[in-house]
């Protein structure tokens, strides 16, 4: 695959690559995303973030999934979800890294069940606590330095007896029965 550099907004340059830049032009991100991908190309950034505060030994995390599918009215819907322990302090604007990460979740919704696939790299299954309140699934992971949080809100609510999980490799499956 060819690989396309865009100009302007996140894309170019100079320009702020902060949390605010980041936040700030995923709009444009998920339209060039679109176009490229109909296009049968891709695009690749890199960059630093500024202003982080990495004192204690914490190791900084950042990154997001695009996901594209069918929403309200027959119209695709795109989502943008963050991972990673890097967040905004609201209260000042800068970069912090949290010391614990928020995993990548994917949900799969089936006409009998409803996956959510979430991924801890360097977690054991015998590391990780799933906790399930009605609709919210509630994620905890910890070995050694390395821990994760994770809140779910599940299109419905299940019984616990109806989920059962597998782990591999640092992915677990979580899957509910209907």
């Amino acid at each position: 695959m060819t690989t396309k550099k865009a100009k302007g907004g996140i894309f170019s340059g100079g320009g702020d690559f902060g949390l605010g830049g980041l936040f700030g032009g995923l709009g444009e991100l998920v339209d060039k995303l679109s176009e490229l991908a109909e296009k049968g190309e891709e695009l690749s950034k890199t960059g630093e973030f500024e202003g982080l505060d990495l004192k204690k030994g914490l190791k900084g995390v950042y990154g997001f999934s695009v996901k594209v599918g069918p929403g309200k009215e027959g119209q695709d819907e795109v989502k943008v979800e963050p991972f990673g322990n890097i967040r905004k302090d609201e209260s000042t604007g800068e970069s912090i890294v949290a010391e614990v990460r928020e995993p990548m979740i994917d949900i799969f919704e089936e006409n009998d069940h409803v996956l959510v696939v979430a991924e801890m790299p360097g977690i054991g299954e015998g590391d990780v606590t799933l906790d399930l309140k009605e609709d919210v699934l509630t994620i905890k992971a910890e070995k050694n330095s390395k821990k994760f949080f994770k809140e779910v809100l599940l299109s419905e609510s299940f019984d616990e007896k109806k989920m059962t999980s597998t782990y591999n490799n640092g992915v677990m499956e979580i899957k509910f029965t209907r």
